[in-house]
């Protein structure tokens, strides 16, 4: 196997900046013929429910059914799943479905409850917090199965309180991936649904005869299903429109090569486009990864696709100390952060930026992704500069509380009223006025 062309950078070079600007940019412009026909799907969907979700599912996915009953996967199978997997297999679901749901039930300890206080005049102000009535969770299918999405997406959704949760999964050819449905069964997903697709996607937002409507969509897919998850945002709400894969680490030099090149493959496997980079300030260290790199990918299936990910995308780069490393990252905001050293601590402070930080050498990204406790479904390209890993606080929503006392009210109306006429609102400065005659 010839050598993995995978870019080496220096801060310290003259053209760094303009390297690093390159590996940095990536393309999110969407294909017109994938938009074209993602809206005729949607447009089609809203106008005849059922009849063309059945339709495009025999066409995309060669599903043919004569009603969408005949695409709901009833409870009584998810059990059977449940029983079918192997034992190992259903402890590893139940382990990683008890430390996802035992971290969000803590994050809704922490932020995801209300608020009351009353004012020294007995007006009352808060924060009221309820959940989302019903939650459409959609999960890839059919090559790419991911039981880890289900668990990831339904568990804090159900902690949250949300009414109800529809699944939707792809099965080409009715091809049920028992892994996948056995998630559902422990997670508490309440109806699932043989459909995919922008179709899919249409059915949860705009409702049909079968599936009722949902106030917010979430979990991965394609490209058509991006999309859609973009074009029916406002029509209910969405978690995120996800890039590629990334991994970032910060390492001293302290861990094993061999650690970090592996650590490096994991999100390389996803796909061409995932991103991988390894920052650190010295330069044998670097080289040593490489030689791992060069030693432990000819043992992977997916060589190929990491290959051409790292060769794409990936980068070796060499900084003058790692608090420039740290510099960087903030600059880059990953999705995942690795701190690859013998003192994580020293560096956390220094990391604004990034969907989720492991910190030391045993924090390997792959435990994030599956059973460590917090969402796995992360901010992408950049947007970690201003959003955050799912949680309860997405299946929730917050209504202000104002109770105001007569007494309150004679100290608000006259501000309220010269804010009011100060915008040329007098209806608005007449509501607050009339109270205090």
């Amino acid at each position: 196997m010839s050598a993995v062309r995978i870019a080496r950078l220096d801060t310290t070079a003259a053209d760094f900046e303009a390297r690093f600007a390159t590996l940095r940019r990536w393309s999110d412009e969407t294909d017109a013929a994938i938009e074209q026909a993602v809206a005729v799907i949607l447009a089609d969907v809203r106008r005849r429910g059922d009849a063309a979700v059945l339709e495009y599912t025999a066409r995309f996915d060669g599903l043919r059914a004569d009603s969408m009953a005949a695409l709901e996967v009833p409870p009584a199978e998810l059990q059977r799943a449940l029983a079918t997997i192997t034992p190992a297999q259903r402890r590893a679901l139940q382990t990683a479905a008890a430390r996802i749901r035992a971290y969000h039930e803590r994050q809704l300890e922490a932020c995801g409850r209300g608020f009351t206080y009353r004012e020294a005049d007995g007006t009352l102000l808060g924060q009221k917090v309820t959940p989302l009535d019903r939650v459409g969770l959609y999960v890839p299918g059919g090559k790419a199965a991911y039981p880890s999405s289900v668990l990831m997406n339904a568990v804090p959704a159900k902690v949250a309180g949300v009414g109800e949760i529809v699944m939707v999964v792809p099965t080409p050819h009715g091809e049920r991936n028992a892994l996948v449905l056995a998630a559902a069964a422990i997670s508490g997903v309440d109806r699932v649904f043989t459909i995919g697709g922008a179709q899919a996607v249409a059915a949860l937002a705009y409702g049909t005869a079968t599936i009722a409507g949902v106030d917010k969509i979430t979990g991965p897919g394609n490209a058509y299903v991006a999309s859609a998850k973009r074009r029916v945002f406002g029509q209910v709400g969405i978690d995120m429109i996800a890039g590629p894969s990334e991994i970032l680490v910060l390492a001293d030099g302290s861990v094993s090569p061999d650690w970090v090149a592996m650590d490096l493959f994991s999100q390389a496997e996803h796909d061409e486009l995932a991103q991988s980079i390894l920052l650190a300030p010295d330069a044998g260290y670097l080289d040593a990864v490489q030689r791992a790199i060069e030693r432990l990918l000819p043992a992977l299936p997916r060589r190929a696709v990491i290959r051409a990910s790292l060769e794409g995308r990936g980068a070796l780069v060499h900084t003058r100390t790692m608090e420039e490393a740290c510099d960087i990252s903030n600059r880059i905001a990953p999705e995942h952060l690795e701190v690859a050293a013998r003192e994580p601590g020293r560096w956390e402070p220094l990391l604004k930026h990034a969907g989720a930080i492991f910190l030391g050498a045993f924090a390997s990204e792959s435990l994030g992704d599956y059973c460590a406790g917090p969402n796995h479904v992360l901010p992408t390209a950049g947007t970690a500069r201003f959003s955050s890993p799912l949680g309860v606080m997405d299946f929730q929503k917050r209504s202000s509380l104002i109770e105001v006392s007569e007494a309150g009210a004679r100290v608000l109306g006259p501000v309220a009223a010269e804010l009011a006429c100060g915008e040329g609102l007098q209806a608005h400065a007449g509501a607050a006025e009339i109270r205090l005659r």
